[in-house]
């Protein structure tokens, strides 16, 4: 596994090892050890999740707060995603700023998005099937998210605006500025 540090302190883009044959392909998606050993980091993953979008759902951006923030470490098992985590540690140096990075079933790329990041993926390909692993349950009282289209963000999501299919609730999700602090 190839651990690539982002410009954001702790967020990780993971390259897996892919051993192809004449039958298909197999890798390690996830060691605890080689994870620990590769981010520095100690994390234990308590849940999994999975979503199923069609092309222009854009999910996010979220976050869990307090002691319920949650570490993700995302993947593409079907289709493809713009992935998107930004930093929203008010003491980090990359505070406000955000990485994107295209995740596939192709490329078996994964992200990993420490506490104190806001998460959101919006899908590229026709349909996707979006994993994650998390570091703590959801509580729905601690949750917080901001608006993907944010200015003061200027993320590029890849798709023109016409394409987005947004929930309604995330329509409604405030600024950046005025979201809910992480701790």
């Amino acid at each position: 596994m190839n651990f690539i540090p982002t410009k954001l302190s702790g967020c990780f883009i993971l390259e897996p090892k892919v051993f192809n044959d004449s039958r298909g392909y197999f890798m390690e998606s996830f060691n605890e050890q080689t994870f620990q050993n590769g981010t520095g980091q100690k994390v234990h993953f308590v849940q999994d999740n999975q979503s199923y979008s069609t092309k222009g759902v854009l999910r996010g951006l979220h976050y869990q707060c307090g002691e319920h923030a949650q570490a993700k470490l995302v993947r593409v098992l079907q289709g493809e995603v713009l992935d998107v985590a930004v930093d929203i540690r008010p003491e980090s140096e990359t505070y406000g700023q955000y990485v994107a990075e295209i995740l596939s079933a192709e490329n078996q790329k994964q992200m990993f998005v420490p506490r104190g990041f806001a998460h959101g993926f919006v899908v590229l390909s026709e349909t996707a099937t979006f994993f994650y692993k998390c570091d703590n349950f959801y509580n729905k009282e601690s949750e917080g998210g901001f608006m993907y289209n944010d200015a003061t963000l200027g993320i590029d999501w890849g798709l023109p605006q016409s394409e987005l299919l947004i929930s309604e609730k995330d329509m409604v999700l405030p600024t950046f500025e005025k979201a809910k602090k992480v701790w």
